[in-house]
């Protein structure tokens, strides 16, 4: 598993996103759909559209870095009120193992 620094902030995306963008053309997507800096060490979560996949951008002061996992058995299951919102690494760890993310309008 990845060893994040306290200050990383973790933002996922729920609108599906088209796996075959690679890391210019998700940088994109955070950039002008999230209106974010994909630069800032910040990490970026997108699923597909079956939610059986997802890819998580991330800048390691190097370079972007690109993640992707795929379920084997089952789906990524979310329920959130937001097109992005800000998770815990905690709740991150927990999501690519499969738990659920439920999040309700503010």
């Amino acid at each position: 598993m990845l060893n994040l620094p306290a200050t990383t902030k973790i933002f996922f995306s729920s609108a599906p996103c088209d796996m075959r963008k690679q890391l210019d053309g998700l940088a994109a997507l955070v950039h002008q759909g999230m209106q974010r800096e994909p630069r800032s060490g910040d990490m970026y979560i997108f699923c597909n559209r079956r939610r059986d996949m997802m890819k998580v951008l991330f800048y390691d002061r190097q370079g972007l870095c690109l993640l992707a996992k795929r379920m084997d058995k089952g789906t990524f299951q979310f329920t959130v009120a937001d097109d992005v919102v800000q998770m815990s690494s905690q709740e991150f760890s927990r999501f690519m193992m499969g738990a659920s993310i439920v999040r309700s309008a503010a």
